[in-house]
């Protein structure tokens, strides 16, 4: 979960124009309107919506950027659009807006899930300006006290659950805290002391003195763990491959990518293989590489979450015994959604390649890239991909293209898949549409696959005569009297009879 608070605006309130686009584009629907007059509602016009919010704002001349505009988004679809909206509206209190008038629109045109919300910073009752010093930090803390109160996350809870961890030195204590979102730093004002943020706000004060280092050596858990990895690096691939992620440099200003031209170049890199993945979601045990820059890693960290201890990876099993390092690469974004699939077997897991391939031709994905993943992620998920999928077979006569999240596909066993590509989901499809309507689709489908090759045949002809009239089309600007070249032709092939 994330939150993003937009450049202050004008009183024009573009972020009220931005969001009504998006519900008139049908990738966005407005989830809350608070605290408006009751004759401004869900069915007013955006010109309504911004205009009282101007009418509010108008009365203090010295706020010259009165929109606060603030997107709050999930990975994946890990909350729904409702959650989202109590999310938003708890937030708006935390952060001293909840007494204002503001719109929360769901937009749907990303692979995450999230949330636009707008408001006046000029206070509808006193008129004076809502305070909004260190707005980004202060955004940072109500969001972690609303996932508290709603979801009971305790981010102090978390924090001391991993200082309580045995650690050998002080990096393997800034190692465990990276990985879960943690930053340790210097204290400025005292240089015994660390301080430990999170999104740039301090969590907690320690004192680097009091940190107790383990060094026992007889560890029958290392054993174990070393017992662990022999063990399934033979079942799931050990291929490692680089994950590349240049997120910061894309969203940077021109005027921050020249604030920060000597680190703009440098993307985050990390290590990834399918036994990681496998170790720590079965045993616990996280493994992170370490390297410098890009190149190729020179050490790597056990965390064991089970035991709450951290080891240097060579004292357990050499690195190279471990893994095996590949020259391959992917983006940071397309790995994550790569890993959100869930992957029952191993033949959606080849259907799952082609697939992917043939969708991100440039990105050259490989088989060991995609996690086996047995599960069906939540019920509720299952049942929107069953809706959704169902409701496609049962009218792709009725469409004019075929449906962009969703694609049909037959294995080389003949069993025939369903890919939703905004769940990040594949199913057999007998298993989705249930035995007697999949045989109602499987009896008509040679009609249903006549009609998309049919279709796509018909877009291409379409395509070759726009071609064909542009063509014409020039030659009649640069002539006076347009030839058709079919008639230069023949009169071609009549000179040569002569």
């Amino acid at each position: 979960m994330i939150i993003k608070i937009m450049a202050a605006a004008g009183s024009s309130f573009p972020g009220v124009n931005y969001n009504d686009k998006k519900i008139d584009k049908g990738s966005g629907e407005l989830m809350l309107m608070k605290n408006f007059p009751s004759f401004i509602n869900k069915s007013s016009k955006k010109e309504q919506v911004r205009d009282y919010l101007r009418a509010i704002s108008v009365g203090n001349k010295k706020v010259l950027k009165p929109q606060f505009h603030a997107m709050i988004s999930t990975k994946f679809q890990e909350h729904s659009k409702e959650e989202l909206t109590e999310i938003a509206e708890n937030f708006m209190d935390e952060m001293g807006y909840g007494k204002q008038p503001f719109t929360v629109v769901f937009h749907n045109d990303t692979d995450n899930n999230h949330v636009h919300l707008v408001t006046t910073r000029v206070d509808k009752t006193t008129g004076k300006k809502i305070n909004d010093s260190y707005e980004k930090l202060k955004s940072q803390k109500a969001l972690a006290q609303v996932m508290e109160k709603i979801y009971g996350i305790n981010e102090n809870e978390k924090l001391n659950k991993l200082l309580n961890y045995k650690i050998g030195s002080l990096s393997q204590l800034e190692t465990l805290l990276e990985r879960s979102g943690y930053k340790m730093v210097k204290n400025k004002g005292d240089e015994n002391t660390l301080d430990i943020l999170k999104n740039g706000v301090k969590q907690k004060t320690i004192n680097g003195n009091q940190i107790i280092f383990d060094n026992q050596k007889n560890d029958n858990r290392k054993n174990q763990i070393k017992a662990i990895l022999i063990k399934y690096k033979e079942i799931y691939s050990n291929k490692v491959f680089k994950v590349e992620d240049n997120r910061r440099q894309e969203s940077m200003l021109p005027d921050e990518k020249f604030a920060h031209r000597e680190n703009y170049s440098k993307m985050k890199t990390e290590f990834e293989s399918e036994l990681q993945k496998k170790l720590k979601d079965v045993f616990g045990i996280d493994v992170i590489f370490h390297q410098k820059d890009d190149l190729k890693p020179f050490g790597y960290t056990l965390i064991d979450h089970k035991s709450g201890k951290v080891y240097k990876g060579s004292e357990v099993l050499k690195m190279n015994e471990l893994i095996e390092f590949t020259s391959y690469k992917i983006d940071k974004k397309l790995f994550e959604i790569l890993k959100d699939y869930n992957i029952p077997n191993l033949e959606s897991k080849k259907i799952l390649l082609e697939f992917l391939n043939k969708k991100y031709p440039e990105a050259e994905i490989k088989e060991f890239m995609l996690f086996e993943n047995r599960g069906k992620k939540d019920l509720e998920t299952y049942r929107k991909v069953q809706f959704e999928v169902k409701d496609f077979i049962r009218n792709y006569k009725n469409t004019n293209d075929e449906k962009k999240d969703i694609s049909i596909l037959k294995s080389e066993d003949g069993n025939r898949y369903a890919i939703h590509t905004r769940f990040h989901y594949i199913e057999e499809l007998r298993l989705l549409l249930g035995e007697n309507e999949y045989q109602r689709y499987f009896n008509a489908e040679g009609v249903f696959n006549m009609e998309i090759e049919n279709r796509n045949q018909n877009n291409k002809k379409t395509e070759i005569i726009k071609a064909v009239d542009e063509i014409l089309f020039e030659l009649g600007k640069s002539t006076t009297t347009a030839k058709d070249p079919a008639e230069n032709e023949l009169k071609k092939k009549r000179k040569r009879r002569k």
